[in-house]
């Protein structure tokens, strides 16, 4: 694979992985909200547990695309291309629900960048 989607890619993995890291770290504060809220518990949980799974979805592909630009062979064209499909969607819900939000800022451009890799991938 040449340098260019590998690059793309590694870029990619390091905007997730920070965008992950830095959503996980809000969770105590999101914690805290949810306590001082009149939220009933299965929509308080329910929040607590798409926070995290956001964080960690958002970390499993950052260890994809980085897998994949070390070993391009590890996934092909169209599996990489599938997988900056995830990036994407979310990033529609964010704007959708938040409206203009770094958030939905960080998974463009990481899904952007990961799905032009897939197109210039052989």
């Amino acid at each position: 694979m040449k340098l260019f989607p590998r690059f793309l890619l590694a870029l990619a993995a390091l905007i997730l992985a920070g965008g992950a890291l830095l959503h996980a770290s809000a969770f105590n504060k999101v914690t805290a909200a949810l306590a001082a809220s009149n939220l009933v518990p299965f929509a308080t949980g329910s929040l607590k547990g798409l926070w995290l799974a956001d964080s960690a979805t958002c970390l499993l592909l950052a260890i994809l695309f980085a897998t994949v630009a070390v070993r391009p062979g590890a996934a092909s064209r169209f599996v990489v291309f599938l997988l900056a499909l995830i990036p994407a969607a979310t990033a529609v819900f964010v704007y959708t629900f938040l409206g203009s939000f770094i958030g939905g800022h960080v998974l463009l451009t990481a899904a952007v960048a990961a799905g032009v890799a897939a197109l210039f991938r052989r």
